[in-house]
Order: structure tokens, then C-alpha cells, then sequence
């Protein structure tokens, strides 16, 4: 194991004609595992045809199933995807196999634990994750991932008050000032005084190491405890645009990669930004033949 721990959802996005594997924990976990880590990925699936997919995958990736939980009764999470007039709709479906993720004693202490917000919906899974946060010192990376009638601001709340370091998108941003700060603020220029002091307010009130803002093609930003703030714009965008599924969940890799092998902040944030956008040039969140990565070695 790399010391890196993923907790949350391993599911299908359901296209009716086909289903595709995701999940954003599953999706970190395994470019992790592509970049030659070996996350843990905590888990848990149904005895199905969707359960067999996510299986595949964790394979195909060369990843240890140590995490893998099976439910003889609920079923694989699936998220069933409606196309209508050139845009998407997402229905995430209710009580799914990542709602009854049980508690799983680790063989070795970690030294960086990664959960989101989804897989907390469910109580058994949410118990699960805050007796892993309890057992161990590791560094917390929360992707904050709101979705809309999933993750109530409680969840939130208390999501971040575990995190040391919170990756969040310009809106998810927005959410949290909204809450915690009483505040809007134009995030264009995310170096002016308004919107560092407000991502200082939120630093200070969660206790954070670390708030990660990443801006799409404008790159991303990261405010740290002492005030300072570290940024790359530069961004080469891909040939041609295909989607935008999985960009952050790549950042999220790559920041942890870096994190773990010890890079300047500055250069994990560059290759960051580099890898999500690489991956705004295929569809769906991971590649389908492996050798993408080999051209991203690092």
C-alpha cells in the first residue's frame, strides 16, 4: 500500500445503452494506481452485473481488493444518466451498496485519507468513515462534492471541520462563503483582498492546513494556513474538448500524487492542472487503454 486511503463510492454512470464505471473516489483511485501508487480503495459493491464492472476495473488497474466490501442484498450504485437536447441529467438513485460501507481495520497507519461528501448520505457508511478519520493521524483531503438533494450543509459542516486539506470548484466556493462567511464574492480575480480574506475566514474558522480552489482552464489556486497563497494559471488545453467528467477527480490524483512524492506546490499544482485537462480531451472520467498515462509519467 502507498500510505493513501480512498473512501467512498465506486458506482455506474447508467446510459441506458451502456454503463461506464466512475465514482469520484473510484476515479482518484484509480489514476493513482496508474501513476504506480497503491491506494486502498474502501468500497463496497453489489453481486451484479454493475458489481462485476467496478471488479474489472480494479483489476485492469493492478489494484488490491483489501477494500472491497460485497452486499449479498443491496445493489452496486448506479447513477442513471438522461440525454435531452444536447445536455445531461444525473439521477443519483437511493440506497445503494456505498450507503452500507462497513468499518474495515487498516493493516498498516496510513499517511493520507481521501473522502467526499456522497458516501456520507448513507448512515452506516458515514459511521464507517469517521471511525477511519478516529483510528488514524493521517493528513485529510476532503473533495467537496455538493449535489443537490444528496449532502445537506450539516454534512458539509462537519465534513470540514475533519479536513485538513479541502479541494473545492469556483461554485462549491461560493457555497462556502455563502454559509460560513455571509458573503459573496467575484472570484475573476481570485488574488484580490476580498476573496483571500474570505478563504482565510474559512481556513481559520475549519482549522485547515490547505484550501484548493481549481478555476477550469484558468488553472487553480491553493490558500494556505499562514496567508499565503501559491497559484498556476498557465494551463494548456487539450486538442479538442470532448467532456469535462472526472477533470476534478484528476486534480485530486495528481495533487496527492505530488503531495506524496514530495513535489513544490507550485509544480504538483501545474501538473495537476495539466492531468484534468488531459483528461477534458477523451470522454468519460478514466481512460480506456492504459497507455495514456505512460506519456504523463512523472
Amino acid at each position: 500500500m502507498s500510505g493513501i486511503v480512498v473512501f467512498g463510492e465506486a458506482l455506474v454512470d447508467d446510459f441506458i445503452s451502456e454503463q461506464v464505471v466512475g465514482g469520484a473516489p473510484f476515479n482518484v483511485a484509480r489514476n493513482l494506481a496508474a501513476f504506480g501508487q497503491s491506494p486502498l480503495m474502501v468500497t463496497r459493491i453489489g453481486l451484479d452485473k454493475a458489481g462485476a464492472l467496478v471488479q474489472a476495473e480494479f483489476d485492469r488497474f493492478g489494484m488490491t481488493r483489501a477494500g472491497l466490501q460485497v452486499d449479498p442484498l443491496e445493489s452496486t450504485g448506479r447513477v442513471v444518466v438522461e440525454r435531452a437536447d444536447g445536455a445531461h441529467r444525473f439521477i443519483i438513485l437511493p440506497n445503494q451498496a456505498y450507503d452500507h460501507i462497513a468499518a474495515v481495520p487498516l493493516a498498516q497507519a496510513p499517511s493520507l485519507i481521501y473522502f467526499g461528501t456522497l458516501a456520507q448520505r448513507g448512515e452506516t457508511s458515514r459511521a464507517a468513515l469517521h471511525a477511519l478519520l478516529e483510528s488514524s493521524d493521517a493528513c485529510r483531503y476532503l473533495d467537496l462534492n455538493v449535489r443537490e438533494g444528496q449532502v445537506s450543509e450539516r454534512c458539509v459542516y462537519e465534513s470540514l471541520k475533519e479536513a485538513d486539506i479541502v479541494k473545492v470548484n469556483e461554485d462549491e466556493l461560493q457555497d462556502l462563503f455563502g454559509w460560513y462567511t455571509h458573503t459573496r464574492h467575484d472570484t475573476a480575480d481570485m488574488e484580490c483582498g476580498t476573496v483571500r480574506n474570505a478563504c482565510a475566514v474559512l481556513i481559520r474558522i475549519f482549522s485547515l492546513e490547505a484550501l484548493v480552489v481549481t478555476l477550469g482552464p484558468r488553472g487553480a489556486v491553493c490558500f494556505l494556513r499562514d496567508g499565503s497563497m501559491t497559484a498556476s494559471y498557465a494551463t494548456a488545453p487539450p486538442k479538442a474538448l470532448v467532456d469535462t467528467v472526472g477533470a476534478g477527480d484528476a486534480f485530486s490524483a495528481v495533487f496527492l500524487l505530488g503531495r506524496t512524492l514530495g513535489w513544490p506546490l507550485r509544480t504538483t499544482l501545474m501538473r495537476a492542472n495539466a492531468f484534468a485537462g488531459a483528461i477534458c480531451g477523451i470522454a468519460g472520467a478514466v481512460p480506456g487503454d492504459l497507455d495514456f498515462y505512460r506519456a504523463l509519467t512523472y
